[in-house]
């Protein structure tokens, strides 16, 4: 699994009459995540309460943000302004289809061999460090730089 945030502290946002986002997280380096309401899911712990399928909302040319409920926040007690430890990975974010499509992309620039020679966790990696990015256009910079580092053997073979 990728995590977003491993064991990060992070500030308990409090924002008065913000309906479910009154109490927020800002999940830091979440910008260049595509996905739109309820296409991007998070699961993990905030100091240590386990929470499966959040959605994290998306927000304009910024990090992602999740709400924390009142079931979160008083099993944990604390409050807007407290700091939480945070850890969390995205949901089902890898599509096969996705994914078929990059080592086609692999296979037309003949390094789809090196590719194939990393380590399944180097495999995955760069996966996710395409099918994360925001939009297509940064989806087909991803693939052509990641190209280039193939052809140019700069991963390391495990």
């Amino acid at each position: 699994m990728k995590y977003i945030v491993k064991n990060e502290k992070l500030t308990l946002q409090y924002t008065p009459g913000n309906g479910a986002w009154t109490y927020q997280l800002i999940i830091p380096n979440t910008k260049e995540i595509k996905g739109k309401w309820g296409e991007l899911k998070v699961s993990g712990t905030i100091d240590g309460y386990e929470i499966k399928n959040k959605n994290l909302g998306p927000v304009k040319n910024s990090d992602k943000k999740m709400s924390v409920n009142s079931e979160i926040r008083s099993t944990i007690h604390k409050t807007g302004g407290d700091t939480v430890i945070v850890t969390l990975y995205l949901e089902n974010q890898t599509d096969d289809n996705d994914n078929a499509e990059i080592l086609e992309c692999f296979r037309d620039a003949q390094v789809v061999t090196i590719f194939e020679n990393l380590s399944k966790n180097q495999r995955e990696d760069i996966f996710t460090e395409i099918n994360t990015v925001a939009t297509d256009h940064q989806k087909a910079e991803k693939i052509v730089s990641i190209i280039e580092k193939l052809g140019n053997k700069m991963y390391e073979t495990e």
